[in-house]
């Protein structure tokens, strides 16, 4: 029994509530009571009690009249209609406008305290839905959402033209681009923002646990699954659900996203009921599904239906005058959150500006952020930088093989992986948290890449 919980009893019987609240702190409840309609909306207000016990017939201002009041001054509180035996067809009629539950006057004290405690269950119950569903609502980030190149300002309007929409949108983009910042703008501005937007680390999760985590699963169909589990989509539904590198998926796992795809339908793992949702999809890669496409990693009809609309996310270094921006932007943000009032010298711009950021968007917030925790003062200096940063050269060349060739994307990724590893000491944790990826998506390039040791 939640012993703090607050009643607000409300009845014009006056030695009715003097019974009744003596009982009910008995009980270890804290009461207040109410003689009239009138008195229960003024003592609510101040009071916001988690129950209201109302009386139905009470002169001047009926039961009805302060339920409707209540509801309409979103009182968090749960009612309970006390009726008389010849009004049981109006406390009904309560309950459709909101109330609770009702109870019969006069009425035991077991079953009254029954009552009160399932109210109570059901509070918690809303108040936890309300959190969770916040929690799973981004707000609107198009005010941390910075670039006025010509390519992030066309990447904004496609956002506007295809967010109010419910199509399904494929984000491409290296690792750091912003792909997630992009599908949660998206969501944002869509007439599903106020419900869930969640995220499915694709690469995060093996194989089995990501079925059971997108699909749920019943009790008993495997090892382990003590209990049934709601899956992702319908946690999502209503919302937007996020599949982010999509790419890393198997083909078994491809098969049910088509259905649930061409269906908005699926079945929990050992499950046999068709369950049906309600969800937007959206998905980030930053892999070329194109080309897994042609090797046979992908499926064609999936990656067609995943692609509706396409949207590529331009890297860091092909919109370079934005960098000035966002590092200002990221230092007035720190600032906020450290409480601090730090500004960045010219001379440690001009070094953020001639850095190649393979890392993009993402290395330039961590090596911004990295900065000002070691900068003293009230100015970061260039020797606040990271090291990877301060060995960028002036005006020097992007980096080239032994042979004086310009080095390809992959042979880039591949030199920086490795020396973030080395940085790292060969911790794969720590070197996958500076590389802005998960460890499993760390091991598969290193797997690639030919670099386990």
């Amino acid at each position: 029994m939640k012993k703090s919980a607050s009643i607000l009893l409300v009845d014009d019987d006056s030695a009715f509530r003097h019974v009744m609240a003596g009982e009910l702190k008995r009980f270890g409840f804290k009461v207040e009571s109410a003689g009239s309609g009138e008195d229960a909306l003024e003592t609510a207000q101040q009071l916001k009690p988690d129950i209201v016990l109302l009386d139905l017939q009470m002169p001047g201002m009926n039961g009805m009249a302060v339920l409707q009041a209540l509801r309409e001054t979103n009182c968090p509180g749960e009612v309970i209609m006390l009726t008389g035996h010849g009004s049981i067809d109006t406390a009904i009629e309560s309950i459709r406008l909101g109330a609770f539950d009702y109870v019969l006057k006069p009425c035991a004290l077991e079953e009254l305290q029954i009552r009160i405690q399932r109210a109570l269950d059901n509070r918690s119950l809303r108040l936890r839905a309300k959190l969770l569903e916040r929690g799973l609502t981004p707000p609107d980030l198009s005010g941390s959402f910075v670039g006025e190149s010509q390519e992030f300002q066309k990447l904004l309007h496609l956002i506007e033209l295809v967010a109010p929409t419910d199509s399904t949108v494929l984000i491409t983009g290296e690792t750091g681009s912003g792909k997630e910042r992009a599908a949660k703008l998206i969501h944002a501005r869509s007439t599903r923002s106020t419900r869930p937007f969640v995220v499915v680390e694709c690469a995060a999760l093996q194989e089995s646990l990501l079925q059971s985590e997108l699909f749920g699963h019943e009790r008993g169909s495997f090892t382990g699954a003590e209990k049934s589990k709601l899956g992702l989509f319908e946690v999502a539904d209503g919302g937007t659900i996020f599949l982010d590198e999509i790419g890393e998926v198997s083909p078994a796992t491809q098969t049910k996203l088509l259905r649930v795809l061409d269906t908005s339908t699926f079945r929990h793992v050992g499950g046999t009921d068709e369950v049906h949702v309600d969800v937007r999809i959206l998905a980030a890669t930053n892999r070329d599904l194109s080309a897994m496409v042609r090797q046979g990693l992908f499926r064609e009809d999936l990656y067609y239906r995943m692609s509706t609309i396409t949207m590529s996310l331009p890297p860091l270094r092909e919109r370079c005058g934005d960098v000035e921006l966002l590092a200002r932007h990221f230092v007035n943000s720190l600032n906020e959150r450290f409480g601090s009032a730090k500004q960045i010298s010219e001379q440690a711009m001009q070094m953020l500006l001639r850095h190649s950021w393979p890392g993009n968007v993402r290395e330039l917030l961590h090596s911004v952020e990295a900065a000002m925790v070691v900068c003293e003062g009230d100015t970061i200096l260039s020797e606040h930088l990271p090291p990877s940063i301060q060995a960028s050269k002036p005006g020097a060349p992007p980096p080239s093989s032994e042979e004086g060739k310009l080095l390809t994307l992959e042979e880039l990724e591949r030199l920086h992986i490795k020396s973030t590893l080395e940085a790292a000491h060969g911790h794969r944790g720590n070197a996958a948290k500076t590389l802005g990826i998960s460890e499993r998506n760390l091991y598969r390039k290193l797997r690639d890449y030919g670099l386990l040791s």
